[in-house]
């Protein structure tokens, strides 16, 4: 029998979102962790926002860290991938950056609870979350590569080569602030990201090739 099939049954239906009962109980996680405070959330509390057993929550997550990893590493797995494709893709650094910027802030504006909010937390500094920062700033430094080569193309601005990872993490405080985002807000930072770096050409061209790109690259992220 598969992992999603033990356990107990559940104490109600659960109206969680999420194919099985892993993804319901990160969704009721996220909701708690981002609105109640991590400290203030316990397993019983996720457990019982989902339907389930505290007992048959430990089956799928042996702690409230662990909980907290997994909602993090979904922030971060699929930009560091699309980023390391798009670098290793080579030609105008423009373009590719364009579709990095949009497609990881489309993740972060798209997320039912704002994830990115749990970046500040305290609990983080610890070594447990070694990973979660290693991987960040694995991400970080991605950025700055595309961005310094786009300085480079277009004779910009040499020290801005951290503004557009700063720039796309900013959704995070929108959200917080406002408790939502534009549509648009993916297009909009990517492109203030380019200018920031000096990109002095066709942006509604550069939209129309990062629309394509990443419809072959990552589909299911557009």
């Amino acid at each position: 029998m598969s992992s999603e099939g033990r356990g107990r049954p559940r104490l109600e239906q659960s109206r969680r979102p999420g194919k099985n009962a892993r993804e319901e109980i990160l969704d009721a996680a996220a909701e708690l962790f981002t609105t109640h405070g991590y400290a203030n959330t316990s397993t019983r509390k996720i457990a019982d926002a989902v339907g389930v057993r505290q007992a048959s929550l430990y089956h799928h997550f042996a702690t409230k860290d662990d909980i907290l990893e997994a909602l993090l590493a979904g922030t971060v797995d699929a930009p560091l991938q699309l980023a390391a494709e798009l670098i290793a893709e080579g030609g105008p650094a423009a373009g590719r950056l364009h579709a990095l910027a949009v497609a990881d802030v489309k993740q972060l504006c798209d997320s039912t609870w704002n994830l990115g909010a749990l970046y500040l937390l305290p609990e983080l500094r610890v070594d447990r979350f070694d990973k979660f920062r290693v991987d960040r700033a694995d991400l970080r430094d991605r950025y700055r590569q595309l961005a310094a080569a786009v300085i480079a193309e277009f004779d910009g601005p040499a020290d801005a080569d951290e503004l557009p990872f700063r720039l796309v993490e900013s959704v995070v405080n929108r959200r917080s602030d406002d408790g939502g985002t534009p549509a648009d807000q993916p297009w909009i930072i990517a492109d203030g990201a380019l200018r920031t770096l000096g990109f002095v050409g066709d942006f509604a061209a550069l939209r129309e090739a990062t629309a394509k790109r990443l419809t072959l690259q990552i589909g299911t992220m557009t």
